[in-house]
Order: structure tokens, then C-alpha cells, then sequence
């Protein structure tokens, strides 16, 4: 049966010492001026500001360029309040038009892994890449969660490259191919410095 095509990003699932996820994050500001559209499951990295109380904004991570985690929580417009939108309730999307900032919950130790889908052009990744790093590549939301997928066309030992492959997601049904789920830890880590695949 083949692997079904459900992008959702990237979704922490542990940590390196083998301890499950915990729901640990840390709250950031993406400022209003930020022409992006934000979903649960994109990478992000640090914009370089902050918001007028400091605390550190993100923008869209940038392939190959480095990042600090996935977006886990979100819409919230005031810092320590709810994450979501009061004006609607109904979205777990930023807009890429704002009228305000908004704040989200970053999954951001360097130690956590992350599930992702792989795309499902090109060449298949199989065991031979297994510990390799690869590139992620912007997808869109479907109004919901990230579109985001990791690519099969960059996987090298190269240092500076988004994730590690680690491994496919055990659970039934995943198996190497189009759309094959993966484990994988962010490599290309501003708060870590990347390390050469094998």
C-alpha cells in the first residue's frame, strides 16, 4: 500500500537522550510587518528584532539557511495569553496580512526530532541516505498546518543542510517511497552548529 500524501511539516516527536516530547516550547513574536502566512509545523528562524517588550521575533525559515525549530501553537496576540486569535477561533493560520503581531510556541532545544513527510517528486530517499542531511522545501498550508516537505533531491554529508535523516517513522504502513515519513533532527541549528552527515 502506498504511503498517503499528508503534509503537515515538521512535528516534534522526542528528544536525542530517547525521552518522549514533553510539549516544552518557548513563546516568540512575529511582528505585523511580516508579509508571511504562518501554520503549525513551519520552521522558523530568528528575524533579528524583537517586539517593543523584547521578546525575540521569527520569520519563515529559508532553505539550507538555518532555523530554530517548528511552529507548535499559535495565533495568540498578547504575550502569556492564549494562543489563539480572539477575533477568530476558527483559524490555526497566521495571515500574511496582519493588523497586529502575534505570538507563537516554538519547539526550539536543539535535541528534539521532528517528524516530516518527504515529497513525492523525484527520487525516493532510501536506506542508503539513512544519516545523511538533507534540505526542507516551503510547501503551503492547507489552511491548517504547514505544507512543508522534506526534499529529496539535496541529501549530501554537508554541514549546513536543514535536518539529519535519522530514519523512517516506525508505525504501519510507512515504508521508503513517495510521501515516506521520516525522522529527522534539525542539523543547520542557530542555537547548535551543524554536523557532517555519514
Amino acid at each position: 500500500m502506498p504511503n498517503v500524501n499528508t503534509p503537515f511539516g515538521l512535528k516534534p516527536i522526542g528528544y536525542q537522550s530517547g525521552a518522549p516530547w514533553n510539549g516544552k516550547v518557548r513563546r516568540y513574536s512575529i511582528l505585523q510587518a511580516n508579509a508571511s502566512a504562518f501554520a503549525i509545523g513551519d520552521p522558523v528562524t530568528l528575524g533579528g528584532t524583537a517586539d517593543a517588550a523584547g521578546v525575540a521575533n521569527v520569520v519563515l525559515a529559508t532553505p539550507g539557511s538555518g532555523m530554530i525549530g517548528a511552529i507548535v501553537g499559535m495565533g495568540g496576540v498578547t504575550y502569556g495569553g492564549p494562543s489563539v486569535d480572539p477575533t477568530n477561533l476558527n483559524t490555526t493560520v497566521i495571515p500574511a496580512t496582519k493588523s497586529r503581531n502575534y505570538y507563537v510556541l516554538v519547539a526550539d532545544d536543539p535535541s528534539t526530532i521532528f517528524q516530516v513527510q518527504e515529497i513525492g517528486t523525484g527520487t525516493a530517499l532510501t536506506v542508503a541516505e539513512v544519516g545523511l542531511n538533507a534540505n526542507l522545501v516551503a510547501g503551503t498550508n492547507n489552511g491548517y498546518v504547514s505544507g512543508w516537505l522534506l526534499t529529496n533531491t539535496s541529501e549530501a554529508t554537508t554541514a549546513t543542510l536543514d535536518v539529519k535523516l535519522l530514519g523512517l517513522s516506525q508505525f504501519l504502513g510507512n515504508e521508503f517511497g513517495a510521501f515516506a515519513k521520516w525522522n529527522v533532527l534539525i542539523n543547520n541549528h542557530l542555537y547548535r552548529g551543524g554536523i557532517t552527515g555519514v
